[in-house]
């Protein structure tokens, strides 16, 4: 896009568009592509290039053909698909959710809890624990009528707030890298990364979202909205875990079977979570670098060798691992298309405007607050809680300073934009972490979408009186 094109109101029409499209019709895909079709009008309007009305080569191929689409589909859809799809081949998955369920599950709120359990352990990224979290504790919330929706909620709730509270994985080096050298307090990506975990305490969005969650597993939170209660309802009475109305896409299904004449045991599932978590954590601990690519392929390849050892023949591993990606397809198209609508994006300057609107002239008082509230929108118009992160965190920090010196102020803001971004990822249905809960836990994805809402927009909005409330000692 060229330089002289100022950031405009028109930039938010083909996030405008998807997401109205998505709520009204229930078509995902659709209103992605419709989406999609209005950035390329836009960027027309824009430029006078006819050109920039193909959205096939101007925005179809660059997203997709991208480094961070490719990851998204080797790594989070191949490569765990391919495990899940391991997993039931030699039934690995449902010999857990019995285990599970015998010692410890005895319904729906135990269930709920078992997978807000899991979140905790899967805290290295948004992406990864929806998988994990999903596919593992699915099976489990099925026998006891956990309605998706509630399923969803607890598995979205976990992942993005969570890697941001014990963040040992790649969002404090992100981070850091954008603040180094923006204020005095953060001269380099050290000290940015320090500023990080200072600021954990500050992060009130994600520190609420997490509690709530809990509370609902347990069924102690007070008011859950009326979708989510109409959902928990029609789940316990009916055993109707989807709306009659719903069209999920179902990626793990209730029961697997395994295969016959092989007898699972607990080390198919253990050992490539155990692979998987070591080789992604103990490296950030140790400060070794990042090999999180390496710890999937890692987990897949030791789901293959424990299935052998065990005595299953390799054309059923390679048969389960190619079934496992197989059911990806759908779900690729919508990520593929989500990626997209993030390029048409970035290329309008949708963010940039939004920064612009805002301005920079309001009380320090009031801007912890107001920065919660500009990454939320951001967030939810983009589907990205790092590109938020990357366009306010280096307007954010100097803006504060000069508001305010005071390091503590400063964490609070800090805490602010961390915050308010990852509410947005979590909501937006455009988002890689909203569609992955909904894929992993066979929820319709508006479905997902409307039932944690009101709970997301209630935890945000006692983080944004938090943060007003730190501000003001």
């Amino acid at each position: 896009m060229p330089d002289s094109i100022e950031p405009s109101g028109l930039s938010l029409l083909p996030a405008l568009v998807t997401i109205v499209l998505a709520f009204a019709t229930r078509q995902v895909i659709v209103s992605l592509f419709l989406g999609i079709v209005t950035g390329g009008i836009v960027l027309f309007i824009q430029t006078g290039n006819v050109a920039d009305l193909n959205i096939i080569d101007r925005f179809l191929f660059p997203a997709i053909g991208s480094k961070g689409y490719a990851k998204i589909l080797l790594i989070y859809l191949w490569c765990l698909g391919g495990l899940i799809g391991i997993w039931q081949k030699t039934g690995a998955a449902r010999l857990f959710a019995e285990q599970v369920a015998k010692s410890w599950v005895r319904g729906p709120r135990s269930a709920l809890f078992a997978g807000w359990s899991l979140g905790m352990v899967f805290f290295q990224g948004g992406t990864v624990s929806t998988v994990l979290t999903g596919s593992t504790v699915k099976p489990i919330a099925d026998r006891y009528r956990v309605s998706h929706e509630e399923l969803s909620y607890v598995v979205d709730s976990t992942s993005s707030p969570i890697a941001t509270l014990l963040a040992f994985n790649a969002w404090p080096f992100f981070v850091a890298s954008l603040v180094a050298g923006t204020i005095p307090l953060i001269p380099d990506e050290a000290g940015g990364t320090a500023f990080f975990f200072s600021s954990i305490p500050f992060n009130f969005y994600a520190i609420i979202a997490v509690i709530s969650t809990l509370l609902l597993s347990l069924g102690w939170l007070p008011w859950v909205g009326k979708r989510m209660s109409d959902a928990r309802k029609r789940a316990r009475d009916t055993g109707e875990l989807d709306d009659p109305q719903s069209n999920p896409i179902a990626i793990v299904p209730s029961e697997d079977h395994g295969t016959v004449g092989y007898t699972a045991s607990l080390a198919e599932f253990i050992v490539p979570l155990v692979v998987l978590v070591s080789i992604s954590v103990v490296p950030y601990i140790m400060d070794w670098g990042d090999y999180i690519n390496e710890a999937f392929l890692g987990s897949v390849l030791s789901a293959m060798l424990v299935a052998l050892f065990r005595g299953m023949r390799l054309g059923d591993v390679l048969g389960g691992f190619v079934d496992g990606c197989q059911k990806m397809t759908i779900g690729a198209i919508v990520l593929g298309l989500a990626v997209t609508i993030g390029t048409v994006s970035k290329e309008l300057h949708t963010a940039s405007f939004l920064v612009q609107a805002v301005g920079n002239e309001f009380p320090a008082l009031w801007l912890p607050a107001l920065l919660t509230l500009l990454c939320m929108i951001i967030a939810f118009a983009t589907g990205t809680s790092w590109g938020t992160y990357a366009v306010v965190f280096p307007i954010a920090m100097p803006l504060a300073y000069a508001l305010n010196p005071d390091p503590y102020f400063i964490k609070v803001c800090f805490g602010a934009v961390l915050g308010g971004a990852v509410f947005g990822d979590q909501c937006s249905p455009i988002s890689d972490t909203t569609i992955l809960s909904s894929m992993f836990t066979g929820c319709d994805l508006m479905d997902h979408v409307r039932s944690q809402m009101p709970l997301a927009l209630a935890a945000a909005g006692l983080g944004a009186i938090c943060s007003t409330l730190a501000a003001l000692l």
